[in-house]
C-alpha cells in the first residue's frame, strides 16, 4: 500500500501524517518526540515504515543565529532489575503465553489422544525455535556481540532476538517449520508451496521500529538489518532479488560473527544500554 506523507503544524503540534490514496489518515508521527500513532490497524506495518523513513530524513533544527542546532534527546530513567531485559531468555514471551493461556492437563491429554492440532502446538513450536536460535546467537558473545531476547513491544507483540555488535544491529525473527520446504521472496514466504505469508515485509517493518527506538536515545544514526532465521526446515530457497532481509537457517547465524566496521565498541555499549531498557520500548 502506497501512503502519502504530509506535514502538519498547528496549535503547538508538529506532525507527519501518513494518508491513504483517498486522503484518510492511517497514522501520524510526532516530529518532536518521534512517537508514531497508528490509526488504521490493517496498515500498521506500512504506517510504521513510511513514517520512520520520513522522520529520519528531517533536518536538524536551526538555532536563532541560523546555525544547525542539536535536538535535545530524551533520556531513560536509571535501569532497575525490573526493567533490565538481559534476564529474559529466548522464547520468554511465548513461555509466558503458554503459562497464562495454555491448556490444562486434561485438555493436553484429549488433544493428544484425538491427535488434534491446536493453537498451543504452534506456540510450542515457536518456543522451541526461539530457544534454538537463541542458543546459536548467545555463542556470538565471545566475538564482541550483545544479544537480547523477547523484547516486549506495545500491543502484546515482541522482537524475538536483537543482536548488537561491531557489525551493526540485527532484528531477528525466528520461524520454526519442521521438515517443511520454505521459499523466500521479496515480500512473502511460502511454506510447502502454500499461501504466501508476509514474513519478509513484517521483518522490515520490525527493523524500522527498532531504528525509531534506538535513534531516539542514541546520539548517532543507527541502521538495523532485518533477519529471518528458519528452524528445522527440509529446504530453504531464497530468490535472487531478495536482498533487503537476511535469511538463514539456525546454524548459519554464526556467519554474522566476523562482521565489523559498523559500530565502535563505545557505540555498541550505548545501543545495548538503550535496547536492554524495557521502558525504551514501551511505545514502540
Amino acid at each position: 500500500m502506497e501512503l502519502h506523507v504530509t506535514r502538519w503544524k498547528r496549535y503547538g503540534h508538529d506532525r507527519l501524517y501518513a494518508n491513504l490514496p483517498d486522503g484518510t489518515a492511517a497514522g501520524w508521527a510526532d516530529v518532536t518526540t518521534r512517537s508514531i500513532t497508528v490509526l488504521r490497524a490493517e496498515y500498521h506495518d506500512d504506517v510504521i515504515a513510511v513514517l520512520t523513513r520520513h522522520l529520519q530524513k528531517l533536518t536538524k533544527p536551526v538555532s536563532p543565529d541560523g546555525t544547525p542546532g542539536i535536538a535535545e534527546r530524551p533520556s531513560l530513567p536509571p535501569l532497575t532489575p525490573a526493567d533490565d531485559l538481559t534476564v529474559k531468555p529466548p522464547g520468554a514471551s511465548l513461555r509466558d503465553l503458554l503459562d497464562e493461556s495454555g491448556p490444562g492437563l486434561w485438555e493436553r491429554v484429549i488433544a493428544r489422544v484425538l491427535r488434534r492440532p491446536t493453537e498451543w502446538d504452534s506456540w510450542r513450536k515457536g518456543l522451541e525455535g526461539e530457544r534454538r536460535v537463541g542458543a546459536e546467537l548467545n555463542r556470538l558473545g565471545r566475538r564482541g556481540w550483545r544479544v537480547l531476547h523477547s523484547i516486549p513491544l506495545a500491543n502484546k507483540v515482541d522482537i524475538d532476538h536483537l543482536l548488537i555488535g561491531p557489525g551493526g544491529v540485527f532484528s531477528i525473527n525466528t520461524k520454526h517449520h519442521h521438515k517443511r520446504a520454505v521459499w523466500v521472496g521479496d515480500d512473502s514466504v511460502k511454506v510447502d508451496h502454500g499461501k504466501p505469508a508476509p514474513y519478509a515485509r513484517k521483518s522490515r517493518a520490525e527493523a524500522n521500529r527498532v531504528v525509531r527506538v534506538l535513534e531516539r536515545y542514541c546520539d548517532f544514526p543507527v541502521s538495523v538489518e532485518p533477519e529471518l532465521v528458519f528452524v528445522g526446515v527440509s529446504e530453504l530457497k531464497v530468490v535472487a532479488t531478495q536482498l533487503s532481509v537476511r535469511v538463514y537457517e539456525e546454524r548459519q547465524v554464526a556467519a554474522l560473527a566476523p562482521l565489523s566496521g559498523v559500530l565502535t565498541a563505545d557505540q555498541v555499549e550505548q545501543v545495548y544500554s538503550v535496547a536492554r531498557h524495557r521502558q525504551a520500548w514501551a511505545h514502540a
